[in-house]
């Protein structure tokens, strides 16, 4: 067998091996999870073990000293770490944001040292908008020269997943108003991360601020940030599906949790002629209701990666069909965000059928499903979504869906 075979073979073993250890990690991260949520305690453990199992490395090539898997790869990965804590799951969504990113960008020395520093394990974090601006995204946080480098003083809001990352990505401006991206190590000294976000739902994903007090900015840690590239509209896009992803996971757990209850704790409905609550055919009926709302919902998100993976590869191979499938990756996100969030926020509502009054009990902490998948839904307008999509769809208009932005 020629040698690239054996080495193409050897690759795939290593990405089948590492994502057959997917479900193992997933159990393991979300063990005591219902509880931390209720306590409010961050999942540093649950990150210490995404590290040590070198899924952060996922999407870059074998020959960059990645894995090699597919977005499909990426979202399944995405919504299993989901079911065993969405915070965990939602806390990455910078890192595959940014490795996708080096993927499609020219290879320069800015991206080539991040693309070794995923490589080697390392996880990024970062933010990009800022508290009490006129408008959302308005970014204000300006870097200011300091000799041959610069300063930064200021803060930065939902800093997602950043108090468990090596580093963080911040969208700034330069001394001149343009929109650069810096990427500087967490802990050096004038970076602060706060743990005050006080969202209702995804409690522990670390999506309050970072405080930034004279922070050293080198020269080299500073590029240009253009979101209306292919590969930036393309990460738009990738940045929303990992939200319906998280969606997905939880509505896994929002079905574990239900047959759980009902085999644990449940009683047949008053008037219900069941032995007992497994057999109650009401019961049985919101199981079943629950099962197929999240299968349905995992179809759509493996139908949606698969959409994203063509655009990815045409972008990356220059095809010249690009430009049209980076399009169809937004749109069919948008509408699959539209769908899911029904789908989900009903699911989260229906479980307490069955269970009755005590399903209620904090003791069970099953709000918590509804809370984070409201939290998550609400990250952008979907009326705004419904609306774009129509306008397209009666008058060929591409305006938002072109920004790169939240689509």
């Amino acid at each position: 067998m020629p040698a690239q075979d054996l080495t193409d073979r050897a690759a795939r073993a290593r990405l089948q091996t590492t994502l057959a250890g997917l479900p193992a990690l997933a159990k393991a991260i979300g063990e005591g999870a219902a509880s931390r949520e209720a306590r409010r305690e961050l999942p540093y453990d649950g990150f210490a073990l995404f590290r040590q199992s070198g899924l952060g490395r996922l999407r870059l090539p074998v020959e960059w000293g990645g894995l090699g898997g597919s977005l499909e790869d990426v979202f399944e990965v995405i919504a299993t770490l989901a079911a065993g804590d969405s915070n965990v799951a939602h806390a990455l969504r910078i890192h595959f944001d940014q490795t996708e990113a080096l993927l499609l960008s020219p290879r320069t020395p800015f991206n080539a040292l991040q693309i070794e520093r995923v490589a080697e394990g390392a996880i990024f974090g970062g933010a990009s908008t800022e508290l009490g601006t006129s408008r959302p995204g308005e970014i204000t946080t300006q870097l200011r020269r300091d000799g041959e480098h610069y300063r930064l003083s200021g803060r930065k809001y939902y800093a997602t997943g950043t108090a468990f990352s090596d580093f963080a990505r911040l969208n700034l401006q330069d001394e001149n108003g343009n929109s650069v991206v810096a990427i500087v190590p967490v802990n050096r000294e004038g970076f602060r991360v706060l743990d005050d976000w006080d969202g209702m739902g995804q409690r522990m994903t670390a999506s309050g601020s970072l405080e930034f007090d004279n922070l050293l900015v080198l020269a080299d840690e500073v590029t240009p940030r253009v979101l209306t590239t292919l590969a930036g509209r393309h990460g738009g896009a990738l940045r929303q599906l990992h939200l319906v992803a998280v969606g997905a996971g939880i509505v896994r757990n929002v079905v574990a949790d239900a047959t759980r209850y009902v085999l644990r704790h449940g009683r047949p409905a008053l008037h219900s002629p069941a032995p007992s609550a497994r057999e109650d055919a009401f019961i049985q009926q919101v199981i079943g209701d629950l099962t197929a709302h999240s299968h349905t919902i995992d179809v759509l998100v493996r139908d949606n990666a698969r959409v994203l993976e063509r655009s990815s590869q045409a972008i990356r191979n220059g095809e010249p069909d690009a430009e049209a499938r980076v399009l169809e990756g937004a749109l069919a996100t948008a509408r699959t965000q539209l769908i899911v969030s029904k789908l989900a926020l009903y699911a989260a509502e229906r479980m307490f059928e069955a269970g009755g009054a005590s399903a209620t009990s904090r003791a069970h902490n099953f709000d918590r499903h509804w809370r984070n998948l409201r939290t998550i839904f609400s990250h952008n307008p979907l009326l705004h979504k419904a609306r774009v999509i129509g306008d397209y769809e009666l008058n060929g208009v591409t305006t938002h869906l072109t920004e790169g932005r939240v689509f």
